[in-house]
């Protein structure tokens, strides 16, 4: 008998086939984590896209209630808002001009991941002294 050094046709094939089942696995995760990585992405982009828009309507009581964000800010993702400004508190049960009054923002962020339309809804409240065009009527 010779001594023979090496591995077997039968040996090469169950190595093989236990390296696959392993790539095979590594592959799906790396697919599910790149899928993970790009709805995550895309999450935090219209958390920073609600606080821009939250940030106008505090500010500028004249800002418009809806619209769709330029492409060139959301990294070509399709999004875009609607807000809805509402009287929440009055000093008085009918405000008239020069009234302080406690407005209620209700913002709502939507974009496309993929065929699916996903919203944000975000919730602030402003306090400002009511003008004369306002007259008195909600927001």
């Amino acid at each position: 008998m010779k001594a023979t050094h090496g591995f077997t046709l039968l040996e090469m094939i169950v190595a093989t086939t236990i390296m696959g089942i392993a790539v095979g696995g590594l592959m799906s995760g790396i697919a599910s984590s790149t899928r993970n990585a790009a709805r995550l992405r895309d999450y935090d982009r219209v958390v920073q896209l609600a606080r821009l828009r939250m940030n106008s309507l505090l500010a500028d009581p004249s800002v418009s209630r809806e619209g769709v964000f330029d492409p060139a800010i959301t990294g070509g993702l399709e999004c875009g808002w609607r807000a809805q400004v509402t009287v929440a508190e009055s000093a008085t049960p009918t405000p008239v001009a020069g009234n302080w009054v406690l407005d209620r923002i209700q913002l709502e962020i939507w974009w496309m991941s993929g065929a699916v339309r996903r919203t944000f809804p975000l919730e602030s409240y402003r306090r400002r002294k009511l003008r004369p065009e306002d007259s008195g009527a909600p927001r």
